[in-house]
């Protein structure tokens, strides 16, 4: 990059707070919008555009009609109705039409003088006076002023852009206006980053005509393509972003592996008699991904691997052998969970595998206290936990671990890209860069992996151990929960249990808590036969784990819970769920919350307790649950019915932030994006950089891409 290119990108890399009329107030408005910088205000793109490019004749305004009118003011008065306004009768040589403002000044109803000419864009609407606009944009043109360019008709499209309190439309407009006289001043502040030949293959506009275009569509340009987000401009524009955060993730993996990570070969014997000593055999697909683990820790470079397996495919038992087999080197294995609940199942896994293997399990969570953290943290320091088990509190300050070898952390999707990393750190602090095995039970579709997890490697357990039963799904209107409840009655009389989740719309665990007990006090009075348990979010981790461990021994028929139970509980015997208001619940979530069944050789049934009337929206998604029971399937009418952020978990850093791309709407976009990274940090490793910067800010500081 040439000096005077440079020059030019800082001047556009200059705060908001140098544009004309941004003081502190303003800038904060245009923070909440993550406009900082001048070029933010270039890559703040319209949600839709207005056509005021020619005049409309009164005559031929229609109702719902958006236009732009001109006429001569026959009257302006403020009518005292049941709402006060003022109304202004404009007229020209095809008829008559009213504008009325319902929150005006006085020096507002002076300006409309009789005479005057007046050129306004609003929406039509039938009124009690005829036609009628509301709070209209509107200018006035004197007729003793000859008319300047503020009188001109617009020459493109009018951009309507996302904003925000305070901020209007004319406002936001102008600051953009101002942000392209800079950009217009210095030809090369937005430096082109892709080199041609890539454009021409790929057919890509160039940044500079995309820009300009989108800003400014000329009165020609197809409006729907532009809704869609189909445009040549957009889809432009969409490729460099999406290419900017592949490219992030590709420097993330690459900054990690050129360090030296331990060589773990062998250890066959340890993990020999741990398979021996399992009830069941290790399925095909569980083999096949302990095979590509293995050749990754038997190299010195950092393994950083994802492993998708579907609800009940046996992902945990393939952590605990990758874990022997750092333990039979000599290193230790780090387990992190999201949940204590699901943390603490796992500790308690692996302590009865590992045991009687000779090897010593510690287990660290945040309810863990005085004596107890102490001895944990200790045993973890000087290396005499072999594996560690615990929540994030492994991550924290004060833990420390002796020789980390292999981090392994389950339900990626809660965690983001950074809680990894400070994981990795734990090792590297003793002079070592562990191997990282990612595990989720969320399955995710190929493309939309490619561009959440492009610094890891993929691995999928895509067979369910023999004897698991499908679950078979109905749904059921809310007014038949008598019949539900006979159900339960059925299943527990012979010996069987049950799930009952309770889910509330409001992000509120104390609502959901309190949903529960009143459920608790209706069954426990509908089923006074059974012993009745119940496990929410507000409870102490003590009690919850307690519960579970009485549900799970059978000492309890029934167990009422909220979503807390979406991931990790496994109770064999259980083989009904009832999902109150599953409308309320993404796909992704219900297809965790039924893995809870099924776990066993008894036939198992999932009652989804629906209140009517559905939308369509819902009736699609309750149709989805009954008709599969593929994750992978599920996960991908999950993309396109609600978008990455909740297939992914909004926790996964480096894609809740795109400004213009769309994963769903992108997806053709996102298999030659993910060959270009490649080819580009190859080829043009310059570009690499100022690519990330661009689209990605400081986020890319933050997780280590720059």
């Amino acid at each position: 990059m040439d000096p005077e290119t440079s020059t030019h990108q800082s001047e556009l890399d200059q705060p908001v707070t140098e544009l004309a009329g941004v003081g502190d107030a303003m800038a904060a408005k245009l923070a909440r919008l993550g406009l900082d910088s001048i070029a933010d205000l270039l890559f703040h793109l319209p949600l839709r555009y207005q056509d005021r490019t020619r005049l409309t004749p009164i005559g031929q305004l229609r109702a719902g009609q958006e236009a732009v009118v001109e006429g001569e003011v026959t009257a302006c008065d403020v009518i005292q109705g049941r709402r006060r306004s003022l109304l202004v009768r404009l007229k020209d040589a095809t008829g008559i039409l009213s504008l009325r403002f319902y929150h005006f000044a006085p020096a507002q109803a002076q300006q409309f003088a009789r005479g005057s000419r007046v050129r306004l864009f609003g929406e039509a609407r039938a009124g009690s006076t005829g036609l009628e606009v509301y709070h209209p944009e509107y200018q006035l043109l004197s007729a003793t002023v000859e008319r300047s360019a503020d009188g001109e008709i617009e020459e493109s499209l009018t951009p309507i852009y996302p904003t925000t309190e305070g901020l209007t439309q004319m406002r936001l407009r102008g600051l953009i206006a101002q942000a392209f006289k800079r950009y217009e001043a210095h030809p090369g502040s937005l430096p082109e980053l892709l080199p041609e030949p890539l454009r021409e293959r790929f057919s890509l506009l160039a940044l500079n005509d995309a820009i300009r275009y989108l800003h400014h569509p000329p009165p020609d340009a197809s409006l729907d393509q532009l809704a869609a987000g189909t445009h040549p401009a957009q889809r432009r524009l969409a490729f460099e972003e999406l290419l900017a955060h592949q490219l992030s993730l590709r420097q993330v993996r690459s900054r990690i592996q050129r360090d030296t990570a331990p060589l773990i070969k062998g250890g066959d014997g340890l993990k020999a008699r741990f398979l021996a000593a399992l009830p069941f055999s290790l399925t095909g697909a569980q083999r096949r991904v302990l095979a590509e683990i293995d050749r990754d820790l038997e190299r010195e470079i950092p393994m950083l691997r994802l492993v998708q397996g579907d609800v009940g495919s046996g992902k945990t038992v393939v952590a605990a052998v990758a874990a022997l087999s750092a333990a039979a080197h000599g290193y230790q294995a780090a387990v992190m969970a999201p949940t204590e609940l699901l943390a603490e199942q796992h500790y308690k896994s692996f302590r009865a595998w590992f045991e009687p293997l000779g090897l010593d399990v510690a287990w660290l969570a945040g309810r863990l206290k005085g004596k107890q953290r102490l001895d944990a943290k200790a045993a973890i320091e000087d290396g005499r936990a072999q594996v560690v088990v615990g929540t994030h509190a492994l991550f924290q300050a004060d833990v420390r671990f002796h020789r980390l070898g292999l981090a392994i952390i389950d339900e990626q999707h809660r965690f983001g890209v950074h809680q990894r990393l400070a994981l990795r750190e734990k090792g590297e602090a003793a002079g070592i860069t562990p191997h990282q095995l990612v595990m989720t039970a969320t399955p995710i579709p190929r493309t939309l992996a490619m561009s959440a997890y492009a610094d890891l490697d993929l691995s999928v357990i895509d067979e369910l151990p023999p004897g698991r039963s499908p679950v078979k799904t109905v749904a059921v209107a809310d007014n038949r929960r008598q019949e539900v409840i006979e159900r339960i009655r059925s299943a527990c009389s012979e010996g069987r249990q049950a799930y009952w989740v309770c889910t509330l719309i409001e992000e509120s665990e104390a609502l959901e808590s309190q949903a529960a007990e009143a459920t608790l006090a209706a069954l426990e009075e509908a089923l006074p036969e059974f012993a009745i348990g119940l496990v929410h979010g507000r409870m102490k981790a003590s009690e919850k784990s307690e519960v579970m461990a009485a549900f799970k021994a059978g000492e309890l028929d029934l167990l009422v819970a909220t979503t807390v139970i979406e991931v990790g509980v496994d109770v064999p015997n259980a083989s009904l769920m009832i999902i109150e208001n599953p409308e309320r619940l993404g796909l992704a979530q219900l297809h965790q919350l039924r893995g809870r069944v099924g776990r066993g050789s008894t036939e198992s049934f999932c009652v989804l307790l629906y209140h009517p009337p559905l939308s369509d929206h819902s009736r699609e998604r309750l149709a989805v649950m009954r008709e599969t029971n593929d994750g992978f399937k599920i996960a991908e009418k999950d993309l396109e019915l609600r978008g990455p952020g909740e297939v992914l978990g909004t926790r996964q850093t480096g894609l809740m932030g795109m400004k213009i791309a769309d994963l769903v709407r992108d997806r053709p976009l996102l298999e030659p994006v993910h060959r270009l990274a490649a080819e580009l940090v190859d080829s043009h490793p310059r570009s690499v950089t100022p690519l990330i910067r661009r689209w990605l800010g400081e986020e890319a500081n933050r997780y280590g891409a720059v």
